[in-house]
């Protein structure tokens, strides 16, 4: 398979190409050339997260030289579990996606990212600075995928003062060939910096770059695997498609559970749950998509004015209509988000970290619009890492799993930034030079 630009201004890349470019030359993001459909025999005896995921993405690595090496890299991505978890609500479920290292849904695509970049490295290859923007999760994910691995290296640029005081511990606490930088500005300026870094042809003349933000393939592919295969358990246990609700902020993941349903996976209908950053219920409501400057919210790492992934998006729906019948996309303010957290643990037997409360939220209006069916919730991160907002409104503390215990005891240390390229490439410069 081929990739093209969402822009229609490059040549079609390589699956090894684009992903070591990140964004296409044209400013574009790389989409696949054709949209493959997976028969759902293909699945059969494919029980496993890692399984479900070689099966699913065969055709999206076919022809690739990292096409034999699939089922490898997805076993050593993804080996923790991503449970489908029935809540006290009838018809409602929690998708898991917390188990990982940095406990947050960005653990998958990371780890899979950087698994299928250090195969693309080879031993004599000048070293690789991968760039990433982040509004909370994604930065800590990308840190410890890559933290330590051979001729590559990560520079994180973060909103100071946006993220949660154990997001920003975890950003800062890897040191080696991750560099943290808290930039004076919010995540839409960190993502024009990085975008403005790779579109730079004299900065990577000196440097390659590469990306990890959702904007990346090798982050947007195997986070398809998640919401197929809990698709797949749930058909085979109840034989019905089985309906999403997915927390959004850059579009990232709600984007790969669309893809996972036009590969023919049975996924039902798919609820779009935004913060207060409403540029896509916007849309979705009838007017014209325009990216607006971003606001801090409780749900911190969905504070994105400008959602990348929409290109993609349009890519798949051309046809304006049609993609407004395809979806719902609600707005959720922080005063609900709180009110969910408070009463979450009695109603549903969870306790939901802000960003999962604003799919409950949605669920909760479509449930009182009396859509039917089975519906999972995807948790996108653990409470623990939003204790500070979490724990008064549950009443407790909340427990710490061991992975995440064991990076806020590590020193951190990050360094502050102007919200300016100039000062940026004078980073970038200052790292390539350190070696």
């Amino acid at each position: 398979m081929k990739y093209t630009s969402t822009r229609g201004g490059t040549d079609p890349a390589t699956l090894s190409e684009a992903l070591a470019a990140g964004l296409a030359p044209d400013g574009g993001l790389f989409v696949p050339d054709a949209m493959p459909r997976v028969p759902l025999e293909d699945f059969e005896g494919a029980d496993s997260l890692a399984a479900v995921a070689a099966r699913l993405l065969a055709p999206f690595f076919a022809g690739d030289a990292l096409a034999d090496a699939l089922p490898a890299i997805c076993a050593e991505a993804l080996d923790f579990e991503a449970p489908l978890k029935p809540t006290r609500v009838d018809g409602c479920a929690v998708l898991e996606l917390f188990h990982g290292p940095t406990a947050a849904f960005k653990d998958f695509g990371a780890r899979f990212l950087a698994a299928c970049m250090q195969r693309l490295h080879g031993p004599g290859d000048t070293p690789r600075t991968i760039l990433v923007a982040t509004s909370g999760d994604t930065g800590a994910a990308v840190a410890a995928a890559f933290h330590r691995r051979p001729g590559l290296r990560v520079v994180i640029l973060y909103p100071d003062g946006r993220v949660s005081p154990r997001q920003a511990h975890q950003l800062g606490c890897f040191g080696d060939n991750v560099r943290a930088l808290r930039v004076d500005g919010s995540f839409d300026d960190c993502q024009r910096l990085v975008k403005q870094a790779l579109g730079d042809a004299a900065l990577q003349a000196r440097m390659p770059l590469g990306s990890a933000n959702s904007i990346s393939l090798g982050r947007l592919l195997p986070q398809m695997a998640y919401h197929a295969h809990a698709a797949l358990v749930h058909a085979r246990r109840r034989g019905t498609p089985l309906n999403l609700v997915v927390p959004t902020g850059n579009l990232g993941n709600a984007f790969a559970a669309i893809l996972a349903r036009a590969c023919g996976l049975p996924v039902g209908a798919i609820a779009l749950a935004t913060n207060a950053n409403a540029v896509l219920p916007h849309f979705f409501a009838g007017a014209d998509y325009a990216p607006q400057p971003s606001l801090a919210t409780l749900a911190n790492a969905m504070d994105v004015g400008a959602p990348s992934n929409f290109e993609r998006l349009r890519w798949l729906y051309p046809d304006t209509a049609n993609l407004r019948k395809a979806f719902v996309a609600e707005s959720v303010d922080d005063a609900t988000i709180r009110a969910v957290i408070a009463r979450g643990e009695a109603q549903y037997g969870e306790v939901f970290c802000p960003h999962t409360a604003c799919a409950i939220a949605v669920f909760e209006r479509l449930r009182a619009r009396r859509a039917g069916g089975d519906w999972a919730i995807a948790a996108t991160a653990h409470p623990a890492k939003f204790e500070r907002v979490v724990e008064p409104l549950v009443g407790h503390a909340v427990d710490v799993p061991p992975a995440l215990a064991a990076l806020l005891d590590r020193p951190a240390c990050a360094e502050p930034m102007a919200a300016d390229y100039a000062a940026f490439t004078h980073v970038l410069d200052r790292t390539r030079h350190a070696g």
